[in-house]
């Protein structure tokens, strides 16, 4: 049904006013689409139109500069852009990929100019999770490994449907960091990214998520507990989604080994966790129950903190960033973060233009918290 693999279709097309010209050959189809999420929240839909060659065609826009997703469909099936090698998984979905330059969307693309830090995909033990290996992404900036200097630490979570991929492949950390360090923005740091599902050793590209009976990304044997089983692949924590055994890892798991196995600087003043949505949720429990092990929260559309919930953290708490997209709840934002700087804590809101609670949301939450981290 499909045509035009390789250079005979040209797609995504940007032009110079960033409008943008989708193609697909597929002369036998009757009906054509393509869907993206530069609609917002649950994307935006636009019907293709067939030449007398059998190619369909689009153009959308002009589009900010971001990054999106999109898929054809045709005919009634989702299918990705065959002329496009660029995709990107969000849990089980895969989509295609469009990057806008000229902005943020220069943020998230790999420069040749710049110094590059290095993305390594580690094993680690959680014995509070009952897991004997869980797989976690670490980057360490440009120079690491020549440097012999030691570095902060920022933990940055997923959301639910997320996994340890999802900062990488969604949120384009290690671009966005490499970036802002090269422009003298941020601060040299490791970035922690670890899976946020209780019962997934890892991402379900590589493992088969857990099954109802434990069994699967748990590994055969293993038991969940108690209180984190649920319907296959979905994962709730004891306490629920933001509560329970993950946050606790976090701190008897991960911290240790992150400290033991890289060159930190393994105190409370230099080190920071923020998380989207779930993340968020799972950064406000460890940080209420554990106030002496960060300097620096953000929560990622994942609420809010009180000035009542941070009374005992004042003394090592440097900074609280609260942010979310124009079309989820900004005044509940703003109005937290008004409320923690009168009672005296460091505290901004950020709130992202136009966008709701999705990626564009949060890559540019990061943009805005990172530059803020370990001054």
């Amino acid at each position: 049904m499909f045509g035009g693999r390789g250079g005979s279709v040209l797609s995504p097309e940007i032009a110079d006013d960033n409008k943008v010209t989708f193609r697909l050959s597929a002369p036998q189809a009757t009906s054509v689409s393509v869907r993206g999420d530069w609609g917002g929240m649950g994307g935006g839909t636009t019907e293709m139109t067939k030449d007398e060659n059998g190619l369909w065609s689009v153009s959308v826009g002009p589009l900010d500069s971001e990054m999106y997703g999109y898929t054809f469909n045709v005919d009634g099936a989702s299918v990705w852009d065959p002329a496009n090698m660029q995709l990107k998984r969000d849990g089980t979905r895969i989509t295609s990929v469009l990057i806008i330059p000229g902005g943020n969307g220069d943020l998230y693309t790999i420069k040749s100019d710049v110094p590059h830090g290095t993305l390594a995909k580690v094993w680690y033990p959680s014995p509070t999770l009952n897991l004997e290996q869980r797989r976690v992404y670490v980057y360490t900036p440009p120079g690491y490994e020549t440097s012999g200097e030691k570095y902060p630490v920022f933990y940055l979570l997923h959301g639910a449907g997320g996994d340890e991929d999802a900062w990488t492949s969604l949120g384009k950390a290690p671009q966005i960091m490499d970036n802002m360090i090269a422009k003298g923005k941020v601060k040299p740091m490791i970035v922690v990214m670890t899976n946020g599902n209780a019962n997934q050793i890892a991402s379900q590209d590589i493992v088969p998520a857990a099954s109802r009976g434990g069994i699967g990304a748990m590994g055969r044997g293993a038991a969940a507990p108690a209180g984190e089983r649920g319907a296959a692949g979905a994962t709730r924590s004891r306490g629920g989604i933001g509560g329970g055994a993950f946050p606790e890892s976090i701190v008897a798991d991960l911290i240790p080994f992150i400290d033991k196995s890289y060159r930190t600087l393994p105190d409370q003043a230099n080190r920071a966790i923020a998380g989207l949505s779930m993340g968020g949720m799972h950064t406000h429990a460890v940080t209420i129950a554990h106030p002496d092990t960060f300097s620096y929260y953000g929560l990622l559309s994942g609420g809010t903190y009180t000035p009542e919930e941070l009374a005992g953290h004042k003394a090592n708490l440097k900074f609280v960033f609260l942010s979310c997209g124009e079309r989820e709840n900004p005044d509940g934002v703003k109005n937290a973060a008004s409320a923690l700087t009168q009672a005296s804590f460091n505290a901004i809101s950020y709130v992202s233009p136009g966008s709701a609670h999705d990626w564009l949301t949060w890559r540019r939450s990061l943009i805005e918290l990172a530059p803020h981290l370990f001054k």
